[in-house]
């Protein structure tokens, strides 16, 4: 009889929008008809520049591995991004890496941190993969609510009183997934006071930096007195440059944080794919173009559409996001277990979304949905949860 597989893996969960978009690909090989609003995947294609940039970089032989850290040029350009877009100053020799997405970046920003059994706290909710990441680096999650009668921020008291003598780091996700909040100044100022308080590390994801609608302002954690060494800035082009298969992102942290996740880079996936940097070094090393800005302002309009419609209809709740591109509907009036709802919208009216409470307890009686598809989708899927809700 073989010997037991990993127990950490076996007691971790599927990712909900991975597991639920998948279904749908296997539904649609299926040749049933599917509106897909469950991961954040853009229906928009990688804008053709970038894309020129990585074929030009191929079709020259720049198809072999690269240093850990990343090729001189991306990581410069990653630096021109922080310094143009975030105000900050960054060595990109010293304080900045490459990573192959935004998780894992996570994955190495938790690897560098943790010792086994330290405690990680999040946002509940919050994205679905940051339990399992914790969870696979040694660490444990904590989740602290983040409620919807505080507009989905934090507590000060609340969150403090989390805080124990094995706490290592603080997570959390600005503009947020799935909420739709974009973190101020006063809120970032709550997180970096505790932090600073209890000697804590923060890790930031900010995929979703440049989804920012209706005059709301980013803000980095790291741009605060006392936070530059404490916090590591998770950033990536999945979302908001429509590259999600290209699977690439950097992390800008401090020399010594920075200099552990080499040694992890260099054991753990060697280097990220070269064109694919070369790609992203055009991304990240100009202002957007655009071609870039066009899907930003489309996605803007596409989540104003989502909200407004579904708010005509009766049992259901969506306030416009202030970030990223979801439509967070609370259907807590229909009185439905958001994953009964989920399964039961996909089995009668072919639409897939993803339940609140995969998120967190505090998701429970929410839906996800994915507002970054064509404007056909976007209408059919809409008026066919209107008329689900309707024939309840």
């Amino acid at each position: 009889m073989l010997l037991d597989l990993s127990e950490k893996v076996r007691l971790s969960k599927l990712s909900s929008t991975v597991g639920i978009a998948d279904q749908v690909t296997r539904l649609r090989e299926a040749s049933q008809q599917v509106v897909d609003f469950s991961a954040g995947r853009a229906t928009e294609d990688t804008p053709s520049y970038i894309v020129e940039a990585a074929v030009e970089a191929m079709k020259s032989g720049d198809t072999h591995q690269t240093m850990a850290k990343g090729t001189t040029l991306f990581r410069s350009a990653c630096a021109n991004k922080l310094e143009r877009d975030n105000k900050i100053i960054a060595d990109p020799e010293r304080e900045i890496i490459a990573t192959m997405g935004v998780k894992q970046g996570l994955t190495i920003a938790l690897l560098s941190l943790l010792n086994p059994g330290d405690e990680v706290i999040v946002e509940n909710p919050c994205f679905v993969s940051y339990h399992q990441l914790i969870a696979y680096s040694g660490g444990i999650s904590v989740p602290v609510p983040i409620r919807p009668e505080n507009q989905f921020r934090w507590d000060k008291a609340e969150l403090e009183a989390s805080i124990t003598s094995k706490t290592k780091a603080i997570l959390f996700n600005s503009p947020h997934n799935p909420t739709g909040v974009v973190h101020s100044r006063e809120d970032l100022q709550l997180i970096a006071d505790v932090a600073i308080k209890y000697n804590l590390y923060v890790i930031t994801d900010e995929v979703y930096e440049r989804m920012i609608w209706d005059g709301n302002t980013h803000l980095n954690l790291a741009s605060l007195p006392g936070m530059r060494e404490r916090t590591i800035t998770v950033m990536g082009l999945t979302k908001s440059f429509a590259m999600g298969g290209w699977r690439v992102g950097f992390i800008y942290a401090s020399p010594t944080i920075i200099s552990y996740m080499e040694k992890l880079q260099q054991h753990l996936i060697t280097s990220c794919n070269a064109f694919v940097q070369a790609g992203a070094a055009v991304a990240f090393g100009e202002p957007p173009r655009a071609e870039v800005t066009s899907y930003w302002q489309e996605w803007q309009e596409k989540c104003r559409f989502a909200t407004q419609t579904l708010n005509e209809t009766p049992g259901l709740s969506t306030s416009m996001p202030q970030g990223a591109f979801y439509a967070w509907t609370d259907i807590s009036a229909l009185g439905i277990p958001s994953e009964v709802f989920c399964k039961r919208l996909l089995e009668e009216m072919g639409v897939a979304v993803i339940p609140g409470v995969s998120f967190g307890s505090i998701g429970e009686g929410h839906i996800r949905i994915t507002c970054v598809k064509s404007w056909q989708e976007m209408e059919d899927g809409i008026f066919r949860i209107k008329t689900f809700v309707e024939k309840l």
